[in-house]
């Protein structure tokens, strides 16, 4: 395989694009987006499962337009322009973004991904699989997607898919402890750590297939979980079609120079911006 040069899309596609359509009316909360980006469908499926009335901005995150680095210092997405406020507010990173959207449904849309806080074990859990997510899971990705040689490539998909089954314990752990937690409980709704790490799996089935062979764990249990995360609505209305992601993510896999802040920082051994 060759890397043909292929460009990243600044617009979504598909079931995304349906959903762009569907919030162009301003209000509120402004959500500044990559199409192509997974910390931005973070906040983005957060918005759609809490029902919280939005507008989506799709941006190019590498131009770096200045009303986006208004609101995210390092030009980074997703950001959120808070237009309830005189001036106008903003926030970023995608974390702060799915906490702050969680509390402002608690005083309106009154919808969680969250256990109830008269669970505080059961919410503890999943803070859990959310610092596995974060910590490692998510670099582990793109070290795997960014590896050159044959050598990194199959100790790249060792940790990935170490990963992804350290994960899948910890959710096994919760369905003992207290009962299950988000769409790993059949029969739950989406959770806190479903939205954590469902655009890397999502693009593991999609980017990592396509330009390293990579298959997913196996496993009844695991295999469900995925059917009812990509299934649900506020999940799948922020997937753009495949091609797009094929296309957007091909500079990663060939790890083009100075393609990203991320890239940059997996290919420096820092942290992740």
């Amino acid at each position: 395989m060759t890397d043909t040069g292929k460009h990243y899309h600044n617009e979504c596609t598909g079931e995304a694009l349906e959903t762009v359509q569907r919030h162009t009316a301003d209000q509120d909360i402004t959500l500044f987006a990559g199409c192509f980006c997974p910390f931005v469908q973070r906040a983005w499926a957060t918005l759609e499962y809490l029902g919280i009335p939005y507008k989506v901005r799709e941006v190019d995150p590498y131009k770096k337009p200045k009303e986006l680095l208004d609101l995210s210092p390092k030009g980074l997405v997703p950001a959120l322009r808070l237009d309830n406020y005189n001036p106008p507010r903003a926030l970023n990173e995608s974390t702060v973004i799915m906490d702050f959207l969680e509390d402002v449904a608690a005083t309106s849309t009154k919808r969680s991904l969250l256990p109830p806080v008269s669970d505080p074990y059961a919410r503890a859990l999943v803070r859990l699989q959310s610092d596995h997510i974060n910590r490692i899971v998510v670099p582990a990705f793109y070290r795997y997607l960014q590896a050159q040689d044959l050598s990194a490539q199959m100790a790249g998909e060792k940790e990935f898919r170490d990963a992804i089954e350290t994960l899948a314990g910890l959710f096994e752990r919760a369905e003992r402890e207290v009962g299950g937690t988000g769409l790993w409980k059949e029969g739950g709704e989406l959770g806190w750590a479903d939205v954590m790490i469902g655009p890397w799996i999502f693009r593991a089935t999609n980017v990592l297939k396509h330009y390293r062979g990579f298959e997913m764990p196996g496993g009844t249990k695991f295999n469900a979980w995925l059917k009812r995360l990509f299934d649900h609505p506020a999940f799948r209305g922020t997937c753009s079609s495949a091609q797009l992601y094929l296309d957007s993510y091909e500079r990663y896999a060939f790890n083009r120079p100075n393609i990203s802040q991320v890239a940059n920082a997996i290919n420096s051994g820092r942290g992740l911006p």
